[in-house]
């Protein structure tokens, strides 16, 4: 039975989606950088944290079978809560990297488990009149998520620090704050959260394991698979490679090559400003090709998410510039990713249709993000620490032509070329 109060959970539902991730691949980059760590250390450190996002699929069909999607959600949420308190205890210690790189791996995991809970109990909870109406909704409150967490809690971390305190426990108030958020959305849906299913009938290992292989015999089965997966894997490198770095690069030094934001300018630019961007270029991008079809706005949509990259060129090289046009920059330069990831979005959804589809669009998004994330901002660090800023950003705009390659190859699906 679908509820009839969606509104009362399909935003805590994804806004709890949101803020575990922020938590760990974005707040603990500044952290990092804070406590001291070379832009070698927290790229591969942290790019390393996403690989439970990565291989997700490989447990999403024991979450199926285990329980209801209700009871993961409620348990996930729990023990992220959980896990970032351990987190903020950890970080007045001596072995605080240690610590918190072991508890973030665990809030990565629960988190991307909580992914696939959240996403099967949207289906099952709603409606398709409602998926589709609500679609916007989860979409707006997962950015308010990542404004929340790059933003307003980057900012509280800077306050405290301009109050006086140690930058060790000013982060641990802050990853506190995100614990107790956690909390009360775990509180929050043990009450709004529907029954919408039955616990599910057990299934053998043997069965999981056929209907997993099977997945993968169909998607190295679709046409054209080669170039599909050298899209899927490289179209986002540029992006890749800026993900560790611009956040490090907008708060380093001046001396070190930087622009000297502290945390309370860098909340609103980049956490504020920028996801706004974001979320306008996605928006605006979704719009384009619902008008004009994925053919038409495919090349207009590249050229959107690599070319503004620029501005970083631009701004290492003027260093000390005044706050607003920093902001202008970032903005316009995350309008374009916006764009741009629309039309990748549309394409990995479109190259998934037909047989598993679910299961098939789940494998894309794991090599896209091992592809265009995870790999390149391994090495981001490392490159930008040898050649320096400016250089490292000349660099991205070269990876560009990657990008363009593996566009031009790709065979876009029968439908979107009608």
């Amino acid at each position: 039975m679908k509820t009839k109060k969606p509104y009362m959970w399909v935003p805590s539902l994804y806004l709890g989606e949101s803020l575990p991730f922020a938590a760990v691949m974005l707040m603990s980059v500044v952290l990092y950088q804070e406590m001291g760590l070379s832009d070698t250390q927290i790229a591969l450190y942290t790019s390393w944290l996403g690989l439970p996002w990565v291989i997700k699929p490989l447990w999403s069909p024991f979450i199926d079978t285990f329980r209801t999607k209700r009871w993961w959600i409620l348990s996930m949420q729990l023990l992220v809560g959980a896990a970032l308190a351990a987190v903020a205890l950890s970080l007045p210690t001596p072995m605080w990297l240690q610590a918190t790189l072991a508890l973030f791996m665990l809030v990565a995991f629960a988190s991307s488990t909580h992914d696939i809970s959240a996403d099967g109990f949207y289906i099952l909870g709603l409606s398709n009149v409602d998926q589709e109406f609500y679609v916007g909704v989860r979409n707006t409150f997962y950015r308010v998520g990542l404004v929340l967490g790059q933003g307003g809690l980057v900012a509280l971390a800077g306050l405290l620090q301009h109050s006086g305190m140690h930058v060790s426990v000013a982060w641990s108030v802050t990853f506190l704050a995100v614990a107790a958020l956690m909390v009360l959305l775990y509180m929050w849906h043990v009450r709004a959260l529907p029954v919408v299913e039955q616990p599910a009938p057990s299934i053998s290992r043997k069965d999981i394991l056929s209907d997993f292989l099977q997945t993968f015999y169909v998607f190295f089965r679709k046409p054209h698979i080669i170039t599909a997966l050298a899209f899927i894997l490289l179209f986002r490198l540029p992006e890749g490679l800026l993900t560790k770095i611009v956040p490090l690069f907008l708060k380093r030094s001046l001396a070190e090559g930087g622009l000297a934001m502290d945390d309370v300018t860098y909340g609103v630019v980049y956490g504020t400003i920028g996801v706004i961007g974001l979320l306008l270029g996605g928006l605006l991008g979704g719009w384009l090709v619902s008008k004009y079809g994925l053919k038409r706005c495919l090349w207009p949509l590249v050229l959107s998410i690599t070319l503004p990259d620029i501005v970083y060129v631009y701004l290492s090289y003027i260093q000390g510039t005044a706050t607003w046009l920093v902001a202008s920059c970032v903005f316009f330069e995350q309008i374009g990713y916006g764009l741009g990831f629309t039309a990748y979005t549309l394409y990995l959804v479109s190259f998934a249709h037909g047989e598993r589809s679910t299961s098939v669009f789940s494998l894309c998004t794991a090599f896209q993000y091992l592809g265009g994330v995870m790999l390149p901002g391994m090495v981001s660090g490392w490159i930008s620490d040898k050649v320096g800023y400016v250089q490292f950003f000349w660099l991205v705009m070269a990876f560009c032509l990657v990008t363009f390659a593996v566009t031009a190859l790709v065979h876009l699906p029968e439908e979107e070329r009608r």
